[in-house]
């Protein structure tokens, strides 16, 4: 039997997955470290954390599948971090984050420098404060002493594998969101790394997801007990990967999936560009593919920040009931009528990126008053993240892109009440499949294809996903929702400038 790994950098943990060549689940492991936030809307961590969770968890896995049957393994991760190494390969700073948002001074400089329609024709996108490049400047112009030291750069997935192999690569839906990748060749842009001044020797090799990038090291073998000389194919990006693992392989199916940032996903042959460039075009994972996506940064963590500030008591009780705290605030939720009587939530926590491009918007609640229970307010935050993945939808729409079935995933959609505000807020069905093991399963059915057990992403992903329910919309509530959506686009127009008053504050 042949096994293949899959490993998940994340925001909030590392995960590992094996599965078997059918994609049944062998093993699992994960582990979480922390967020720094050094300064307000800042984000970093430490790439160590990442390394020794990634240790942590293969030794895990392998106490149940021998490392000898491991046939491939992929890697993904969070995407947009910077990841700085000296000439020793040793790290230089803490990770810069995707939703971390110092960069806007940068992101100016990088429009100017390049020119728009330039950077456009390039990347396919505009330059946002998520991205790696202007993290790269944000560096040379604040923290020289530590530019000048840097010798290459890597996005955290493409740290692990520098770890377990000692090849610096990447592959090219990681790649798309640095804007210094051109989108459409899937190469290095020359273009924008000539006018940014940014040396390609200090960028890792770049190949397609499914290739093998390097196989593992007798350093790597000897960290994490993996077979030395096991292939590691190039893997993907996070929102790639997870698409992968949702089946997203073929026009005309969508994914939604709601976990710490919130991502709206379409597959396209071509690399089809928003107009307004609103929405992201990027490389898929799919050989000579790509997708268009539109983000929203703060979706389940949104509704984690309410956990953690507002839902102490729901911790509380359900570690006593042996539950997940989240079970228990949805059941709250659900006793609240659609809409949350007149209470809505912008979930702008920590700056927006589509539609809204802002790193300077802020959440909200807007129309509290003193019949609003602490069930209302949970419910209103799962309906304004909905709201906010609809704007992405409406968007697809206007670009005549096909939307013939939406596929939730993450960890919203395992709640039953979250997926039912889903499906009534965008007015569409929503359907699940068989497996809801995220990017980890995408990059070990990528591994697949690089080891030769599937002759395609393509067949990987009929081998073993499998649409298994669905929720079906209440049109009732549909109609209550279609009202209150038209406020909630109304909102942010109206606070913009005052977000931007506020984040002047903080300086």
């Amino acid at each position: 039997m042949a096994y293949l790994l899959g490993i998940d950098i994340g925001t909030s943990g590392t995960k590992v997955l094996c599965i078997d060549e059918k994609g049944t689940v062998q093993a699992s492991a994960s582990a979480e470290y922390p967020l720094l936030t050094p300064r307000p809307l800042w984000a970093e961590q430490n790439a160590q954390d990442w390394w020794d969770a990634t240790c942590s968890c293969v030794r895990r896995v392998l106490q149940s599948v021998p490392a000898e049957e491991i046939s491939g393994i992929g890697l993904s991760g969070q995407m947009h971090g910077l990841v700085m190494l000296d000439e020793d390969h040793e790290v230089i700073r803490p990770a810069i984050l995707w939703c971390d948002q110092r960069t806007q001074a940068q992101c100016d400089y990088i429009t100017q420098t390049v020119g728009q329609s330039t950077l456009v024709a390039e990347t396919a996108n505009p330059v946002l404060t998520g991205f790696t490049a202007p993290k790269i400047i944000w560096v040379r112009d604040n923290e020289p002493q530590n530019y000048e030291r840097a010798r290459m750069h890597l996005l955290p997935k493409d740290f692990i594998r520098f770890k377990l192999t000692g090849e610096f690569a990447t592959e090219v839906s990681d790649a798309s969101g640095t804007s210094l990748l051109n989108v459409p060749q899937r190469k290095w842009s020359d273009k924008v790394l000539s006018a940014l001044q940014i040396p390609l020797e200090h960028l890792p090799r770049v190949y397609e997801s499914v290739e093998v990038s390097g196989v593992i090291s007798a350093a790597g073998a000897a960290a994490t007990g993996l077979k030395e000389g096991t292939p590691v194919v190039g893997g993907g990006g996070d929102q790639a990967a997870g698409a992968i693992g949702n089946g997203i392989v073929q026009s005309g199916i969508i994914s939604v999936t709601t976990g710490t940032s919130g991502v709206v996903f379409a597959f396209a042959d071509t690399p089809t560009v928003d107009p307004d460039l609103r929405m992201h075009t990027f490389c898929h994972a799919v050989p000579n593919k790509w997708h268009v996506m539109g983000v929203m940064l703060s979706a389940g963590g949104s509704l984690r920040w309410f956990r953690d500030t507002l839902g102490r008591p729901e911790m509380r009780v359900a570690e006593l009931m042996q539950i997940d705290p989240y079970e228990l605030i949805a059941r709250e939720a659900a006793t609240a009528a659609a809409g949350s009587e007149g209470l809505m939530f912008l979930p702008y926590l920590t700056g927006e990126r589509t539609p809204h491009p802002d790193p300077h918007a802020r959440g909200a609640f807007v129309g509290l008053t003193v019949r609003h229970s602490k069930a209302h307010m949970a419910r209103a935050v799962m309906e304004g993240v909905s709201f906010g993945l609809r704007d992405s939808l409406e968007i697809l729409k206007s670009m005549n892109v096909s939307i013939g079935n939406v596929r939730a995933s993450g960890g919203g959609a395992r709640s039953e009440v979250w997926r039912q505000i889903q499906a009534d807020v965008f007015d569409f069905p929503l359907s699940t499949i068989n497996v809801d093991e995220g990017p980890a399963l995408g990059v070990a059915l990528l591994a697949g294809v690089g080891a030769g057990i599937y002759s395609s992403v393509e067949e990987a992903c009929s081998s073993v996903i499998k649409v298994v329910s669905s929720t079906s919309v209440n049109k009732e509530n549909a109609a209550t929702y279609e009202n209150y959506y038209n406020i909630y686009r109304a909102l942010y127009p109206t606070l913009k400038e005052q977000f931007a008053a506020l984040s002047a504050l903080d300086v």
